[in-house]
């Protein structure tokens, strides 16, 4: 599959008095669709591409590469993450790595814009975790594709001040900056810890777009006014990144509205109906998020 060498190669830079906001569509809650309706809904939708943890059955893979084939034909710039997301392995750091470096070559194999992958253990050392992504970044060097890496518990990344010395050691470091990890795990909104955020958000080249709060990484619903005070700090992260990218040249930022279904999704109980509903959250926030950010 060959991308659009615009798109491919990232976020071109150059000098322009705007940035373009892409906004892609995650495949994650919606696996009951076929992926070719799946696609057709994420074209009627108007969002600009999609993410997703690719399934490696090779009937899925088939169509699924022969639609999106389609699509980049008549929509060169059409943006393709997939995720690098391992089911956990009881295995040695060295196993770990080889199953990394599996799952990355398979999907370059399919010609992604970029990758997100979700990279180490929070349980791994230092030493450990530096090895895994050093492990990433020989193969995005070799194969010209680019690795960003997900803020995300359970990861390397996975609390806001213990990844400055990794951005320390890895100034190149890419993020998929989805902040609404840092503040559970911190069970707070990092109101004390604004100093760490501004040395992460130079880092972060994809939005993940999920609010999250103080006990969970995902409220029931953005838009309910009393998670207006999350809202409001979550919008000011995200435009704090976008005007970053701007004042570095970048032509765009691509942003994945993320509300997941249950368990990030919040149930009632005994009848287990959802207090949300995700799919349109995350297109109302798409609608919201063009409004809100100044570009």
């Amino acid at each position: 599959m060959q991308m659009n060498s615009m798109v491919s190669k990232g976020n071109v830079q150059h000098n322009s008095s705007a940035i373009n906001l892409l906004f892609t569509c995650t495949h994650w809650g919606q696996e009951q669709l076929d992926i070719e309706d799946f696609l057709d809904t994420v074209i009627a939708n108007n969002f600009k591409g999609i993410e997703i943890n690719m399934p490696e059955k090779r009937d899925f893979l088939n169509r699924f590469t022969q639609k999106i084939e389609e699509i980049i034909t008549d929509k060169p710039d059409f943006v393709f993450i997939p995720q690098q997301l391992n089911d956990p392995g009881n295995e040695n750091i060295d196993d770990y790595i080889k199953r990394i470096e599996k799952r990355l070559m398979q999907l370059i194999s399919l010609g992604p814009t970029f990758i997100n992958s979700h990279t180490g253990k929070d349980y791994f050392s230092f030493d450990d975790n530096c090895r895994v992504i050093e492990a990433c970044m020989n193969i995005s060097s070799k194969t010209g594709v680019r690795i960003l890496h997900e803020t995300h518990r359970g990861r390397f990344s996975f609390h806001a001040a213990s990844l400055i010395p990794y951005l320390k050691k890895f100034p190149e470091l890419e993020l998929v900056g989805d902040f609404s990890h840092f503040c559970t795990v911190s069970e707070s909104l990092l109101k004390d810890q604004e100093e760490i955020i501004r040395e992460i958000i130079p880092h972060v080249s994809h939005i993940h777009a999920r609010v999250g709060h103080e006990q969970s990484p995902q409220v029931n619903n953005p838009f309910a006014p009393e998670w207006g005070n999350h809202l409001t700090r979550f919008l000011k992260w995200w435009q704090a990144i976008i005007q970053q990218k701007k004042e570095a040249g970048w032509e765009f930022i691509t942003i994945t509205p993320e509300f997941g279904p249950a368990p990030y999704m919040p149930l009632k109980p005994f009848t287990q109906e959802p207090l949300g509903k995700q799919s349109e959250i995350n297109i109302n926030l798409m609608h919201h998020l063009k409004n809100a950010l100044k570009t």
